[in-house]
């Protein structure tokens, strides 16, 4: 299990369908039971890549599902039909990451190639974002892999977050494609970027196991502090109802008040429920989440390198 998304298209944003992207080389669209979550059931498999696909992410109108896959595509997705809408051709290594902008209109990904791709709906490239490229004298784009990219919710300041293995945090200003704020502080390569729902907050992890946060509305995206996740970083994702961050590791998951700094929760294999871990040998992965309103709550749904999905309520 890579990568979980949801659509908010109904009025009290509870949503309706959730989609999973996986190493089986495909996407399974479930629809949700709005009485027990954990019940809901695939309603579809989208069926296309040749490889592992390795993020995936709904459009805000929950109409269209945005892939990325190792197979060097991504693709764009009917999820009523399930066919392809659209196959993105451009990229020369893996595509490990694709988000869509607020208005729907913009896509962007990131690859093994080095490089950040800005997309529109019709599967034209419109600009590329690589190492040797330098714009109004700021350092061009990233050196190594590119793990994840992700557009600032903010429509009053259009930005576009990535990270990579160069171990950098790069904030770019999507009006113009030039560099805000380069962001160091990470001692190992970097796999994920999360930005807060009121795009305040920016949270950053990977292999040095610490969550840095930064605050995306100073001029420079000054540093906040860190969090310690005990080991290596896969997704993060802020809680929509909670002032909570959750970062996914190698050995589970922890859950942190960003007001007081401290754990709200630490699954591993010492606190996991018995019942989620009768059928699995050793302590699987947490490899990614997504944090989910639920009526007035909010669902916290990580996936496991078990290929299974866990529902945990907030």
């Amino acid at each position: 299990m890579n990568s979980i998304a949801f659509a908010n298209n109904e009025p009290d944003r509870t949503p309706s369908q959730i989609v999973t992207a996986s190493r089986d080389r495909s996407l399974l669209v479930w629809n949700l039971d709005k009485n027990d979550p954990a019940a809901s059931v695939p309603v579809r498999r989208l069926k296309g890549h040749s490889h592992f696909v390795q993020d995936v992410v709904i459009s805000s109108d929950g109409l269209f599902a945005l892939s990325a896959s190792w197979d060097k595509t991504l693709r764009l997705w009917d999820c009523a039909t399930g066919q392809t809408s659209k196959r993105f051709t451009g990229h020369q290594g893996d595509v490990l990451s694709v988000a869509f902008s607020a208005d729907n209109r913009q896509i962007v990904s990131a690859s093994r190639d080095k490089t950040v791709k800005l997309w529109n709906t019709l599967g034209e490239c419109k600009y590329t974002l690589d190492s040797e490229k330098e714009r109004g004298g700021n350092a061009g784009g990233h050196t190594d892999w590119v793990s994840c990219v992700r557009f600032s919710p903010a429509a009053s300041t259009p930005l576009v977050v990535s990270c990579g293995w160069d171990k950098m945090v790069k904030v770019w200003k999507l009006t113009n494609f030039t560099l805000k704020a380069n962001l160091i502080g990470h001692t190992g390569y970097v796999n994920t970027v999360a930005i807060s729902p009121d795009g305040h907050y920016l949270a950053s992890g990977g292999k040095d196991g610490k969550v840095l946060m930064w605050d995306l509305r100073s001029p420079y995206c000054s540093y906040l502090y860190s969090l310690d996740a005990g080991d290596v970083i896969h997704s993060i994702a802020f809680s929509p109802t909670h002032f909570w961050v959750a970062a996914a590791t190698s050995s589970g998951f922890r859950v942190w008040d960003m007001d007081s700094k401290n754990v709200v929760v630490d699954m591993n294999k010492n606190t996991y429920p018995a019942e989620f871990t009768a059928n699995t040998l050793g302590n699987p992965a947490c490899v990614t989440l997504a944090w989910m309103p639920w009526n007035s709550k909010s669902l916290l749904l990580t996936g496991h390198s078990d290929e299974n999905i866990r529902v945990w309520e907030a």
